[in-house]
């Protein structure tokens, strides 16, 4: 209970990673199953190098063997002369086969994709689901006698997810490949995985900035957007042979990439990704935005990323140009939004995004009070710089008065003179 009310996602508050545990065959000593898992989240992926599962055994049983995935570490074997177990953990940790490690055949349907699972909201459903079977020693060898894992644990690569205890539900059903024919798992239990912010990082992921046709001044994002403890080891400059050189030593089997291990490059702000919002032309019937997604991460690329942005004219947009998935670390694209005359001003920055996410993080938005304003409109800005340029104007006004009044008079004193 206390685990599900920690994580809870504003943007997808139904959203989830669903385990499903099904004993498909008895055995002598204990069970074999299939476990899947399936990535229900709306905008949220895992990346590589992808999910790690764990739990903790409730007596004293052993993997003998794994099919689509492995465990990380065999623990301590020892009490086995013979017949070796996969892993003899009390709580194991289990992760995804890489592409291409294993022939096909000793493959397991939807496995073997180095733990990356694509968002729900993305078109490729298949992306979304991981597979693999384990055959569990040591166990019970019928409902009443085996006893379910406790604890589980999902990584996403890092920390973020929260998930509730396992639940006994009605056996899984399958149907044949012709459809004609169901079978049902020996018996199943479900686990249920939600991710928040909070638990993931203290810090936003990225920031947005904004700019307009109508005001040269551009809106960075907010110093230190993401927090600035990198900002001592993030670098100037970075080469593409120095890049490979260390990801290829960093990127070691099973090591998981959070926020501590990246290289940003420097800036004011100190975030992986910047998201730039510009109100480019405004038609008489639509109006044009340009956004531009940056990555200031040198050891990572963004695949099948998604962007959700939250404003009132997004049910209108009637173009969008070069939105397709394409690896960051630059991406450019286009929208032109349909007017709606009552609703559409340029005041009070009604043209730029209220909320903007990028793969599921929310952003962090610039203060409104520095978003770009109108040059008709008396700027936003604290009030007493513009006091201060008021005051500026009165003193020019005034000297140019003075000046010409003591011009006037001199050349009145003058006049006469000439005439004499």
């Amino acid at each position: 209970m206390m685990s599900s009310l920690a994580a809870y996602d504003l943007l997808d508050p139904n959203g989830s990673i669903n385990i499903i545990w099904d004993i498909m065959s008895w055995k002598p000593d204990g069970y074999l199953a299939t476990v899947r898992i399936s990535n229900l989240q709306m905008y949220r992926q895992i990346r590589s190098p992808g999910w790690t599962i764990g739990w903790t055994w409730a007596n004293k049983e052993v993997i003998w063997s794994m099919v689509g995935a492995q465990a990380i570490d065999q623990g301590d074997c020892s009490n086995f002369k013979t017949n070796i177990p996969h892993s003899c953990e009390t709580s194991p940790a289990i992760v995804d086969l890489l592409p291409g490690s294993v022939p096909q055949s000793q493959q397991f349907p939807n496995c073997c994709k180095g733990g990356v699972l694509g968002s729900w909201g993305q078109r490729d459903k298949a992306a979304t689901v991981s597979w693999f079977q384990v055959s569990v020693g040591h166990s019970g060898t019928s409902r009443k006698t085996v006893k379910v894992p406790k604890g589980f644990y999902l990584l996403g690569p890092g920390a973020g997810y929260a998930c509730s205890s396992a639940v006994v539900v009605p056996p899984s059903v399958f149907l044949s490949a012709d459809g004609r024919r169901k079978t049902r798992a020996m018996m199943t239990w479900t686990v249920t995985c939600t991710y928040s912010p909070t638990l993931a990082s203290k810090n936003p992921n990225c920031c947005v900035s904004l700019s307009s046709f109508y005001n040269p001044m551009i809106t960075p994002c907010s110093t230190c957007a993401c927090g600035c403890k990198d900002k001592h080891n993030c670098s100037t400059s970075y080469d593409n042979q120095r890049r490979d050189s260390e990801r290829s030593t960093l990127l070691k089997p099973n090591l998981v990439m959070d926020g501590e291990t990246q290289l940003l490059q420097c800036t004011q702000h100190m975030c992986p990704i910047q998201v730039h919002w510009h109100f480019k032309v405004n038609y008489k019937k639509h109006w044009r935005v340009k956004i531009s997604i940056t990555n200031f991460n040198y050891w990572l690329n963004y695949s099948h990323w998604n962007l959700v942005v939250q404003h009132p004219n997004l049910n209108n947009v009637t173009h969008v140009n070069n939105f397709t998935y394409k690896l960051l670390p630059y991406h450019p694209t286009k929208m032109i939004f349909g007017k709606d005359e009552k609703e559409f001003t340029l005041d009070q920055g009604w043209v730029f995004p209220r909320k903007v996410y990028f793969n599921g993080d929310e952003c962090l938005m610039p203060p409104p009070n520095s978003y770009p304003f109108l040059p008709k409109s008396p700027n936003p800005i604290h009030p007493l710089l513009f006091a201060a340029a008021l005051l500026l104007i009165l003193l020019a006004f005034c000297s140019f008065w003075c000046n010409s009044k003591i011009e006037s008079q001199k050349t009145q004193r003058k006049g006469p003179q000439l005439l004499r």
